[in-house]
């Protein structure tokens, strides 16, 4: 006797590079309002190749999947998984647990179309490389509007970062978040660790909270921070990771996270950036970041503002709740709390 029949699923295999890359379920929807489908979002990665492996290479990356599509559940996977191609790379990392995941970690277009194949919407990249996972390369500066603000707020405090930035000598590459927010990358020389880092960018932000005269705010509670532009120094602490440049945002418009120019930066929109229109913008101007690795900044000159800081008794600031207690840091606990336990 033979059993029921079971009809393989469908595939597409395409050719990237020197790779074959397997597409299953091609017709898959994943974004049901435009009707995108897997293979949709496979080929808008290949379409922007040169500019997401710039983002992700040779950095651990953590992948943000939707097998049943967007309006499903989600998966945020830290590990890659064990049966994969063997032209598939991962790096390992180790985390304060002792324990350790093997991460994505791409060097070409074909490894980022295998993870849109595993519904992989957006790349999550640290801001360090494999040849050193414990210093990063990259100072992240999230400006992220909170309830009551909005977009256009965001760009105004992305025009008082580019000031301050210029003040330091860093040059910074600023794009959209793919939401509400803008994230601006400077590259460093990897001779400091997380909390160094970290610091840097608390000092940083700190800075602008000076200078925008109470629009801004460093506020780790939620409850402290009203209706104001946060900027979120945490996601340089090890292991937070943000969305990369050209990343797809899991929204139903299907928006992408879209560097651009300082100079069209106050005329754009979140939506104006999108898995339709990106590959006609990347096919016109190309990576508008490509030099992004070209300028190294001097950390050491925000570690003055931080030695400026820790002088007039402005010291460290909570870090997520997930970390151990950090050396220096203030309590953690909310401050609603801590007034009703005082009382």
């Amino acid at each position: 006797m033979y059993g029921p029949h079971v009809a393989e699923s469908p595939f597409v295999e395409l050719e990237v590079d020197t790779r074959v890359v397997r597409v299953s379920n091609p017709d898959k929807v994943l974004f049901p309002a435009d009707g995108h489908t897997k293979l949709d979002l496979v080929r808008y990665y290949l379409s922007v190749g040169e500019g997401i492996v710039r983002a992700l290479y040779e950095r651990p990356t953590q992948l943000r999947r939707f097998p049943d599509g967007i309006e499903g559940e989600q998966i945020y996977q830290k590990r890659v998984p064990h049966k994969r191609p063997e032209w598939v790379e991962a790096v390992r990392v180790t985390f304060p647990s002792g324990r350790h995941a093997d991460e994505l970690c791409v060097t070409e277009i074909a490894q980022v179309a295998w993870g849109a194949n595993l519904a992989v919407i957006d790349f999550h990249p640290w801001p360090s490389r494999r040849t050193d996972t414990e210093h990063p390369d990259e100072l992240r500066i999230d400006v992220d509007p909170q309830p009551g603000t909005t977009f256009a707020d965001a760009k105004m405090v992305a025009g008082i970062v580019r000031e301050t930035l210029d003040e330091l000598g860093f040059v910074g590459w600023p794009k959209t978040s793919g939401n509400r927010g803008i994230h601006i990358a400077c590259r460093i020389e990897p001779a400091w660790e997380f909390p160094v880092v970290r610091r840097a960018a608390l000092a940083f932000a700190r800075e602008v909270e000076r200078r925008a005269g109470g629009t801004v705010t460093t506020a780790w509670w939620k409850e402290e921070r009203g209706e104001r532009v946060f900027i979120d120094y945490n996601q340089n602490a090890r292991d937070r990771t943000i969305a990369s440049a050209y990343s797809v945002r899991p929204r139903p418009d299907a928006t992408v996270s879209a560097p651009v120019s300082w100079d069209e930066l106050p005329d754009v929109e979140t939506e104006d950036f999108t898995m339709t229109t990106m590959p006609a913008r990347f096919a016109e101007r190309g990576d508008v970041q490509a030099g992004i690795d070209d300028v190294v900044n001097d950390l050491r000159v925000l570690l003055e503002w931080v030695e400026r800081e820790e002088r007039e008794g402005l010291g460290e600031a909570p870090y997520p709740p997930n970390f151990p207690k950090m050396p220096g840091e203030p309590p953690r606990v909310q401050p609603s709390r801590a007034r009703k336990k005082s009382g």
